[in-house]
């Protein structure tokens, strides 16, 4: 054991990364999925996977686990691109996390102990539920997030579909250097959870057996999280573990097939709009503002946010009204 910690400790921060060993794996598993589908369609059989699937277009939406090659290409490139981007995220985040562990941690854990990697598993994945939840529920972060959800399509192509500014979580994380977990440690387990992440998109697995439905996050918790529908909206923020959602409240069990994507939905393939529209849409709803509270409140309130519109006093004096109803 030690022998591997030390030769993983002397890797070059990027090899240590699961993710890019996943890739290939990545890429294998969306062809047979993809491959599949387009069989599927040839043959005319659509299996129903989870509750209240039906086969072909349904009320206008892409039917049952479908591809579009232009929606797949634009998640492929965006997680292209997301390798790149989580690199310079990192390099400035270890910075960060190794002046928090060498001077302001009051111990230092050891990767040599199993329960340093528990901490260290078990904190990224409690830390991502509360980023994911905030990113849904502020705005501003919202505008990095939103780019996962915007596809219409729910498959594997969907999970490489990631944003490219990591400076939310980065933060978050911040507890975990602080507790004295080593910064590589804290990149490798968001990692591991990234990996985990992936096999969830899919319309193609229907529910497990209940024991891993309860303690784990699946395909269809996840396709629920993916859903636009109102009784999906803000549910099912776990990484690897669902248990937070059931402890937190926010967990809402798959009932029939969701839609997917956004509320407001973005008619581009283009992954530079698909990334920064959001970004144009608040500088754009801050410059009508006519105050610093619904500023504010359009960069820190919950997406899809609106000032209060102020009663008509005319309208709801009584006098007003019996005048106007005389005259009338």
């Amino acid at each position: 054991m030690d022998q591997l910690v030390n030769f993983i400790s002397l890797l070059p921060a990027p090899m240590r990364d699961p993710v890019l060993f996943a890739v290939p794996f990545f890429l294998v598993l969306l062809t047979i999925e993809w491959t599949a589908v387009r069989k599927l369609e040839h043959t005319g059989a659509q299996p129903g996977a989870r509750p209240g699937a039906q086969s072909g277009e349904e009320s206008g939406r892409p039917a049952t686990g479908a591809y579009l090659g232009p929606d797949a290409r634009a998640s492929i490139l965006m997680g292209l691109v997301s390798i790149v981007t989580m690199g310079a995220w990192k390099f400035l985040g270890l910075l960060g996390y190794a002046a928090l562990y060498a001077y302001v941690a009051p111990w230092h854990l050891s990767a040599r102990h199993w329960y340093t990697w528990v901490i260290a598993l078990v904190g990224v994945d409690l830390l991502f539920y509360a980023y994911h939840r905030i990113a849904h529920r502020v705005r501003l972060i919202w505008a990095t997030h939103q780019a996962h959800h915007s596809s219409r399509y729910f498959n594997f192509a969907t999970a490489l579909r990631q944003k490219w500014n990591n400076s939310g979580e980065l933060i978050m994380w911040m507890p975990l250097p602080l507790l004295g977990v080593p910064p590589w440690m804290v990149f490798a387990s968001f990692s591991i959870s990234l990996v985990y992440q992936f096999w969830i998109h899919t319309e193609r697995i229907g529910t497990l057996p209940r024991a891993v439905e309860f303690v784990f996050n699946t395909p269809s918790h996840h396709r629920v999280h993916h859903g636009m529908d109102p009784q999906y909206l803000d549910r099912n923020y776990g990484g690897i573990l669902i248990i937070w959602d059931r402890i937190f409240g926010t967990f809402q069990p798959e009932l029939f097939r969701p839609h997917y994507g956004l509320t407001k939905p973005v008619h581009t393939f283009n992954i530079w709009k698909l990334q920064t529209h959001e970004y144009v849409a608040i500088a754009r709803d801050v410059r009508a503002a006519k105050s610093w509270r619904e500023r504010l409140g359009y960069i820190f309130g919950p997406p899809g946010w609106q000032p209060a519109v102020k009663a008509d006093p005319a309208a709801t004096d009584p006098a007003t009204n019996i005048a106007a109803g005389t005259a009338h």
